[in-house]
C-alpha cells in the first residue's frame, strides 16, 4: 500500500498524527479514523512506546490504511519502522541520510522542509512528497511559491496548525494534502471525540473539493 493507492481509493488527503497515543488505546483510536475515512495514520516516535502502537495499528488496520511513524530522526528508527511492516515515514526535518535510508528500505517518506534548499535536498535523496512544517508560520502562498520551482512529480503537504478550518486554503494553495495532529487527537481524548473530529474534518475536505 502506498500514499498513491490510498488517495486513488478516494480517501481524503489527510495524515492523522497521533502524538501521545498509548498502545492500549491505539487500535481503537485508529479504528475511529479509519471508519471516518482517514486512511493515512502516523504515530510520532515521541509518543509512549510508539513501536508497540504502530505494530498494533498495523496488525488491526494495515489492510485498509497506510500506517507509519512520525518524528523519525535516525536511520535506526527508520529500520525499526520498516521491521513493523508499516510503511509511512514522516520527519520534521530534512536529513538526507535518513531519507535515502528509508527509501532504500521501501518506506513511503514524507520529510519536513521549510526552505527551497531543503526541499531540493530531500528530493535528491529520493523523496517524492514533502511536508512544509510548521505550515502556518509560512502560509499557503509560500507553499505555492515553493511548489512552482519544484519538479512536477513532487507533491507538497502542509503540517502544523492545519485542520478542518483551513484545509480548503491549503488545497487551493497547491498542497496535495495536510497532516493533522491536535485538531484530530490529543492525549486524553475519547475514541468518540476522535471520531467526531475525524468526521468533521472529512466533511470539511469534501466541502472544499466540491467548491
Amino acid at each position: 500500500m502506498t500514499v498513491d493507492s490510498v488517495l486513488a481509493q478516494g480517501a481524503p488527503p489527510v495524515v492523522a498524527i497521533l502524538r501521545g497515543v498509548r498502545p492500549d488505546e491505539a487500535v481503537a483510536v485508529a479504528g475511529a479514523l479509519v471508519e471516518a475515512g482517514i486512511l493515512l495514520i502516523e504515530v510520532p516516535l515521541n509518543s509512549p512506546d510508539p513501536f508497540d502502537s504502530i505494530r498494533a495499528i498495523q496488525a488491526a488496520h494495515g489492510g485498509r490504511a497506510l500506517i507509519g511513524a512520525g518524528t523519525v530522526l535516525t536511520t535506526e528508527a527508520a529500520s525499526a519502522l520498516a521491521a513493523t511492516g508499516a510503511r509511512l515515514m514522516v520527519t520534521p526535518n530534512t536529513d538526507t541520510v535518513v531519507i535515502a535510508h528509508a527509501v532504500a528500505a521501501g518506506l513511503e517518506v514524507m520529510p519536513g522542509f521549510t526552505t527551497p534548499s531543503e526541499a531540493f535536498a530531500a528530493i535528491a535523496a529520493g523523496a517524492r512528497r514533502l511536508k512544509l512544517f510548521p505550515a502556518t508560520a509560512f502560509g499557503p502562498a509560500y507553499l505555492k511559491a515553493v511548489g512552482e520551482v519544484l519538479p512536477k512529480h513532487v507533491r507538497l503537504w502542509a503540517v502544523g496548525g492545519t485542520g478542518a478550518d483551513n484545509i480548503g486554503a491549503w488545497l487551493t494553495g497547491g498542497a496535495e494534502g495536510i497532516g493533522v495532529g491536535g485538531a484530530l487527537f490529543r492525549p486524553g481524548d475519547s475514541v468518540a471525540a476522535v471520531a467526531d473530529k475525524a468526521r468533521a474534518l472529512v466533511a470539511a475536505w469534501k466541502a472544499a473539493v466540491a467548491g
